[in-house]
């Protein structure tokens, strides 16, 4: 019983960190659509959003509940996969329904994994640059960010690797997003349908809307 509840418990806590997670994905990907703006609009605005987001306390503590998040997010996931199949010999991935369940139902771990190391990546080429490197600075006096996203985004496998990570996160939206609201106890019959389709919808957009901005660089740039 005790074990029952404290799964619960981390379940619950898995879900709401991955809700704000979610939440982050949108406020995100409309920042770096500003990428898509011609290269000296968007040079110039992608700086200016960043250095705004830098130097801003509100967002600094946003940032540090991200983080956070992130961080016992992969530690739950860890710990649940670790406990289940401790507890009956299956790993968190495997799903008893088989052929009822989505694959990426039964792996979410694996998609997860994915995720994880490319957020590791991802921070290191960018975030860490930004915060700790010597980056040039733009006309307005601003660290120039884009000129580095610019650069990453010119070498193919760097495309694909963020692409692959991208599916990876749109399939774990695909069951995340859904199986959350139902672990905080808001599955309902009557609006069940609802919340899966706007999973699905909001699951997709993310996925398309993050996969168009190194592609439009990479082509943009070999043109």
């Amino acid at each position: 019983m005790i074990f029952i509840k404290n799964s619960i418990t981390r379940k619950n806590l898995m879900a709401i960190t991955g809700l704000f997670l979610s939440f982050f994905l949108i406020i995100h990907l409309l920042g770096n659509l500003q990428l898509l703006l011609p290269a000296e609009e968007a040079q110039l605005q992608y700086n200016s959003y960043s250095h705004l987001l830098g130097g801003n306390i509100l967002v600094k503590l946003v940032a540090y509940v991200l983080y956070l998040c992130i961080i016992l997010h992969t530690l739950d996931a860890i710990y649940l996969s670790y406990k289940r199949k401790k507890a009956n010999g299956v790993s968190y991935s495997y799903d008893r329904r088989g052929r009822a369940s989505s694959w990426y139902s039964r792996n979410m771990m694996a998609l997860g994994i994915i995720i994880f190391v490319f957020l590791v990546i991802h921070f290191k080429d960018f975030w860490y640059h930004y915060k700790f490197g010597e980056l040039p600075l733009d006309a307005n006096g601003n660290k120039d960010l884009y000129t580095l996203v610019v650069l990453a985004f010119e070498q193919l496998w760097y495309v694909i690797l963020y692409i692959i990570a991208i599916l990876a996160l749109g399939y774990h939206l695909l069951h995340g997003v859904f199986s959350a609201h139902r672990t905080i106890g808001l599955y309902h019959p009557m609006y069940n349908r609802i919340v899966k389709v706007l999973g699905v919808v909001f699951a997709v957009t993310i996925t398309i809307g993050y996969i168009i901005i190194p592609l439009f660089l990479y082509f943009n740039l070999q043109s």
